[in-house]
């Protein structure tokens, strides 16, 4: 058994402008799993850079709200929200709330930097 807290984990700024914290990633602990799980927040009024990864995503919403666009797709997201982003999705996350979005995201296969493309 791994046991993991949110606060251990040392934040960083993702290449999409989001601040991110890998909980879980098979690179990094000893676990067997081909996905990686990472906690996100976005402040109030900021958005995420588009991008998109060539692996597929789930994201889970914990708090705040906003709007998730995949390619010509949008839909508005909350805490309890749950979206799946397949490969090569273009994406970006808006929060247009008061408060900080915060998400968990699932990444199949282990999230990588060569998978990810910024597109601006």
């Amino acid at each position: 058994m791994i046991k993991i807290t949110l606060n251990e984990c040392p934040e960083f700024l993702a290449g999409d402008h989001t601040i991110l914290r890998e909980l879980v990633h098979p690179a990094k602990q000893e676990v067997m799993l081909r996905y990686s799980v990472a906690h996100g927040r976005l402040a109030a009024g900021q958005r995420s850079k588009r991008h998109m990864l060539s692996s597929s995503e789930v994201y889970y919403f914990l708090a705040g709200s906003g709007q998730l666009t995949v390619d010509s797709e949008s839909c508005s997201v909350e805490a309890g929200s749950v979206v799946y982003v397949p490969p090569r999705g273009v994406q970006w996350l808006e929060n247009t709330g008061t408060v900080d979005m915060e998400f968990l995201c699932v990444v199949d296969p282990a999230w990588t930097i060569e998978d990810e493309t910024i597109l601006e």
